[in-house]
């Protein structure tokens, strides 16, 4: 296997540096939807919205129990020490 040389990493960093740095190509696109299926897209996002905010209370609500039985775990070894 060769070992790669030391010039060649710092150039393939800066090409792939700017890669991001350059903008995203501009589309001129529009698509016209009618009424029935525009509302239908977005009660679509809606709904995976609010699954979204589901999973993240679900994970907060976790957190906050976690945090509250280590607490509780603290003050019942103090108390017992």
């Amino acid at each position: 296997m060769r070992k790669p040389s030391a010039t060649k990493g710092p150039r393939l960093l800066e090409r792939t540096l700017a890669r991001f740095r350059a903008p995203a190509p501009r589309t001129t696109h529009t698509v016209r939807l009618s009424p029935e299926t525009f509302r239908a897209v977005v009660d679509e996002r809606l709904r995976s919205l609010e699954h979204q905010l589901n999973e993240v209370k679900g994970r907060v609500n976790g957190l906050i129990f976690l945090l509250a039985g280590a607490v509780a775990t603290q003050l019942i070894l103090r108390l017992a020490g």
